[in-house]
């Protein structure tokens, strides 16, 4: 198996825009400035200015190179690492509304598309729980039930239903999410942005941000430049760390993808899969897969990183390469003369209890933050982006109170470093047994 595969730096969904807009170069001021120009940043920009604020939105690269250039590109109503721990955690009322949120955002998302324009090839045929092995039939069908007693779209298909649909046979079992579906998250991002210049959104590309001074009027210093506001808003998840805030409330852990050649005609009717459902799987440390709109099957996860001192784990990375393509190969046999082009990835922000953190710091409280999306953000980033700013004018989101609780925080290195080795370690251990019991049953 070859893990020689050319490596993207940024990824085949994001195509740089030709008009890349200048640097922050002078001191200026605005209504609210926004760090990051993602789909937080942005859809918080579009928010307000449609409110008639002045905003000016600081990116340190191009608008959307960030993970929501990046990502798989589901659009999902997937909430926390699964509902029975909600329900543990937080009891059934507050794991309702966090149900009711997560539905809201994907339908949030779907209104953003339409509203704006944006084509970015979205298809809402939902997504499936994947289950690879037998055993994992009794749990998904428990895990549907509990997520319909709590409200949630979501129906078990087992092995006769996913036969149907033309689920690819090794996925045995499902849960399906009957909302939402599959996007080209690039177009999307690049779409918010060609919404919100067109809307008059002060744009400066290609410029980080060095400090956030607090104030009645924060001051956000970038390297050649500063915005004074009475509001700011921290819309960097994976990269909040960087602006010295929130340092200890999310951290970055980095995921890889693929993309293969497309696709022959005749292997894609072999394959089925017709309705083209996104697809993640039941493990600990899931894999995901989904055909593209042009023939081609794209998917990864499975292996994440995380760098001492939250730092950013290097995105080439052989070892996660061989990994996906192993899964890639096992549960796709039909496509084995299908090559991967390429393996890419990007840093998703992960916040302890794996939830959105919304609200606000500061010693005059007017510095706002929307991170940690946990590698949902396609639709919950975009929403969340909006009700900050909903906050900034005076208004609350009735979705918002869900994610009001007391914010955990990450442990301190050294104990933050030994905590991720030791989760990532059993998550994979017990991924490594299913997939083992998975080759020996293909071999009986």
């Amino acid at each position: 198996m070859s893990v020689e595969h050319p490596f993207l730096d940024i990824s085949p969904w994001f195509q740089m825009p030709d008009d890349v807009q200048p640097a922050l170069e002078t001191d200026t001021t605005a209504d609210v400035v926004i760090v990051g120009g993602g789909y937080t940043g942005l859809s918080a920009a579009l928010t307000l200015k449609a409110a008639g604020m002045d905003v000016v939105v600081l990116e340190k690269d191009v608008a959307g190179s960030g993970a929501s250039g990046r990502n798989a590109g589901h659009v999902t109503p997937t909430i926390g690492k699964d509902l029975p721990t909600l329900l543990k955690l937080f009891g059934e009322e507050r794991a309702k509304a966090l149900v009711r949120f997560a539905d809201y955002a994907t339908e949030y998302c779907e209104g953003v598309l339409e509203r704006y324009q944006i084509p970015c090839d979205y298809r809402p045929s939902g997504n499936i729980i994947g289950g690879v092995h037998p055993k994992h039939e009794a749990k998904l069908e428990r895990a549907a039930k509990t997520a319909q007693r709590l409200g949630a779209a979501v129906r078990y298909l087992g092995p006769g239903e996913m036969r149907e649909r033309g689920i690819p046979p090794a996925f045995v079992c499902g849960v399906l999410e009957e909302r939402g579906g599959t996007l080209n998250p690039g177009r999307y991002v690049l779409g918010l942005r060609r919404a919100a210049l067109e809307a008059g959104v002060r744009l400066h590309e290609g410029t980080a941000v060095t400090s956030i001074q607090d104030g009645e009027r924060v001051r956000v210093v970038a390297t050649h430049g500063s915005v004074r506001a009475p509001h700011a808003i921290l819309a960097t998840n994976a990269y909040t760390d960087s602006t010295g805030r929130r340092r200890r409330h999310v951290v970055p852990l980095r995921v890889s993808l693929f993309e293969t050649e497309p696709i022959p005609e005749a292997a894609l009717r072999e394959l089925g899969w017709e309705g083209r459902e996104g697809i993640y799987t039941a493990h600990e440390a899931l894999e995901n897969f989904r055909l593209t709109s042009h023939g081609t099957l794209t998917g990864g996860s499975k292996v994440v990183r995380y760098r001492f001192g939250s730092q950013r784990a290097p995105g080439r990375d052989p070892g996660a390469f061989a990994a996906i393509e192993g899964a890639f190969r096992e549960r796709f046999p039909t496509l084995r003369e299908t090559r991967i082009a390429h393996f890419w990835g990007g840093w998703i922000g992960i916040t302890l209890d794996l939830l959105p953190q919304l609200g606000v710091e500061g010693t005059h409280r007017n510095v706002h933050f929307a991170i940690g999306f946990n590698g949902h953000g396609v639709p919950q980033a975009t929403l969340s982006g909006a009700m900050i700013a909903e906050r900034i004018l005076g208004k609350e989101h009735p979705q918002a109170t869900a994610l009001d609780r007391r914010l955990w925080r990450w442990p301190v290195e050294p104990f933050r470093w030994a905590g991720a080795a030791m989760i990532n370690g059993g998550m994979a251990l017990a991924d490594r047994r299913t997939d083992r019991q998975v080759r020996q049953l293909a071999r009986r």
